[in-house]
C-alpha cells in the first residue's frame, strides 16, 4: 500500500538522476546544479513563522522530472495466455480506481486495484501538456525506479503512457514514518529506531552503489507497511534548486533534514548529502523533535545547526569561506556541543551519539557513509543473518526480527485503526 495526503503543487524541472560521488570525478566533470536567478534573498525573514505540516506529497512518489537516461522506455506489455482481452501490464483498463487521495498542479493519485493480480495500488496519472511534448524525461525517471528492486525502496509495478496522461503504478504501502512518530510522540521505541535505521540504511546504500541519490530524506518519504517495513519514496530527482524562490511552508519543512553545506550554496553534490538526513532522521526517531526545526528561513535553519555542531570556519570545514552564502558576519559564533546535551535520549542507548556525531557532520566529507553505518556497533545486538540478506528479502525474514509495541500499542491496532482514508479525514494540513 502508498499513503497518500496531499499531491505537490511545486514545479518540478528536470535533473541528472545519476550522480557519481564527487571523489571519483575529475574536477572538469563534478556535477553541478543550476540555480534558478532570483532576487529572492534566502536570509530574508518572512513575517510570520510556519508550522510544522505533512509534507504535500506525503507518502507517494512525487514522480518528477530528470535529464539523464539514455534511452525512453517502452511501457511493459505482458500478455495473459487465456486471452486476447484478459488484463495487461501497460493498459489503463487493467486497474480500476477506487478513491482519488489526492491531487496537485500536474497529477493526480489515486488509491487502485489491479486486474492482473488484484493487489492494491497506488496510480498517479501525470497530465500531459500538448505544448510541452511528450515529457521524455519523466519516462527516463520512471525507467530508473523501475529498475531498483530492494525490499526497502517502494516498488514502481507499471508504466502506462497515452497521448493524454502518463501513469505510474505503485505499490499501496501503509503510512509514513512523519504520521508514525505523530501518532506515537515522544520517541519511538529504542528496538523499532534501531529496526528502521537499519531499514533505511539498507535501502541507501543499495542506491548509493549504484550512483543515484535520493536528495529528499525526511520522514515524509519513508512508507511503513503494517508489518513494519520501511520503503524509500518520493525520489527527490528532479534538480534540486541550494535556494528556493519562494519559502512555502512545506519548503520550510524541507530545510529541516536539508545538509548546512546545500544551505550555503553548495552545488556539488554526492552520497553524503543524503546522510545529513539520516542523522537528522535518526535524531527525531529517538528524541521524539526534529533535530534543527528552522522556524524561518536558511538562515534560522543554519544558525540552529551551528547552535549545537559549532559556527564552521576553514579549519573545521576546508573550504566553507568560498561557498555562496556563507558570510561570516551573518552568523553567532558556537562551539561544538556534545549531542545528548541537545538531545538527552542519545545517552539512553549505546552507540546512538557516537552514531549520530559520525553522521551530523557540518563538513560533507566527514560523514559516515551508508555501508559505513551499518556496521557501527550501534547494530551490534541485531542478529547476524541481516547483513547477508539479499536485495529483496524483508528484514522481517530473519527469526526474532519483529518490531516492538509503541506506548502500549501493538502494530496491529496500529495498523486497524489508522488506515489511509481515517488519517486523511483527520488531516489539519
Amino acid at each position: 500500500m502508498i499513503c497518500v495526503t496531499k499531491m505537490s503543487t511545486r514545479n518540478c524541472p528536470g535533473m541528472d538522476s545519476v550522480i557519481k560521488p564527487l571523489d571519483t570525478i575529475p574536477e572538469d566533470k563534478k556535477v553541478r546544479v543550476q540555480r534558478t536567478q532570483s532576487t529572492f534573498d534566502p536570509f530574508e525573514k518572512p513575517a510570520t513563522q510556519v508550522k510544522r505540516v505533512h509534507s504535500e506529497n506525503n507518502a507517494c512518489i512525487n514522480f518528477k522530472s530528470s535529464s539523464s537516461g539514455k534511452e525512453s522506455p517502452k511501457a511493459r506489455r505482458h500478455s495473459s495466455p487465456s486471452s486476447p482481452t484478459s488484463p495487461k501490464f501497460g493498459k489503463a483498463d487493467s486497474y480500476e480506481k477506487l478513491e482519488k487521495l489526492g491531487e496537485g498542479s500536474y497529477a493526480t493519485v489515486y488509491k487502485g486495484k489491479s486486474k492482473v493480480n488484484g493487489k492494491l495500488v497506488a496510480l498517479k496519472v501525470i497530465r500531459l501538456q500538448e505544448e510541452e511534448g511528450t515529457p521524455f524525461t519523466a519516462i527516463r525517471e520512471a525507467s530508473l525506479l523501475k529498475g531498483l528492486k530492494h525490499a526497502n525502496i517502494v516498488l514502481l509495478h507499471d508504466i502506462i503512457h497515452t497521448k493524454e496522461t502518463l501513469t505510474l503504478v505503485f505499490e499501496y504501502v501503509h503510512t509514513d514514518l512523519c504520521q508514525y512518530m505523530d501518532k506515537h510522540p515522544g520517541g519511538l521505541h529504542p528496538d523499532n529506531v534501531k529496526l528502521f535505521l537499519f531499514q533505511l540504511l539498507r535501502g541507501l546504500s543499495y542506491i548509493h552503489q549504484r550512483y543515484i541519490l535520493h536528495r529528499d530524506l525526511k520522514p515524509q518519504n519513508l512508507l511503513i507497511s503494517d508489518t513494519g517495513e520501511l520503503k524509500l519514496a518520493d525520489f527527490g530527482l528532479a534538480r534540486a534548486k541550494s535556494v528556493p524562490s519562494h519559502t512555502y511552508s512545506n519548503e520550510v519543512v524541507t530545510l529541516w533534514y536539508r545538509p548546512p553545506d546545500v544551505l550555503l550554496g553548495s552545488t556539488e553534490y554526492s552520497t553524503c548529502l543524503d546522510m545529513w538526513g539520516v542523522g537528522c532522521i535518526f535524531v527525531e526517531m529517538i528524541q521524539g523533535v526534529a533535530a534543527f526545526p528552522g522556524m524561518k528561513d536558511i538562515q534560522d535553519q543554519l544558525e540552529r545547526i551551528f547552535l549545537v555542531l559549532g559556527t564552521p570556519n576553514e579549519d573545521t570545514w576546508p573550504g566553507v569561506y568560498s561557498l555562496p552564502h556563507f558570510k561570516p558576519e551573518r552568523f553567532t559564533l558556537y562551539s561544538s556541543k556534545n549531542l545528548r546535551q541537545a538531545w538527552n535520549k542519545l545517552s539512553y542507548v549505546n552507540h546512538a551519539e557516537d552514531l549520530a556525531s559520525k553522521l551530523l557532520q557540518c563538513f560533507p566529507k566527514n560523514r559516515l557513509s551508508a555501508p559505513a553505518a551499518l556496521n557501527h556497533e550501534y547494530f551490534s545486538d541485531l542478529p547476524p543473518r541481516l547483513w547477508e540478506l539479499t536485495d529483496m528479502s524483508s528484514v522481517f525474514t530473519v527469526p526474532n526480527v519483529r518490531l516492538q509495541p509503541e506506548a502500549g500499542e501493538s502494530m496491529r491496532a496500529f495498523g486497524k485503526n489508522n488506515s489511509y482514508g481515517k488519517s486523511l479525514s483527520n488531516s489539519k494540513h
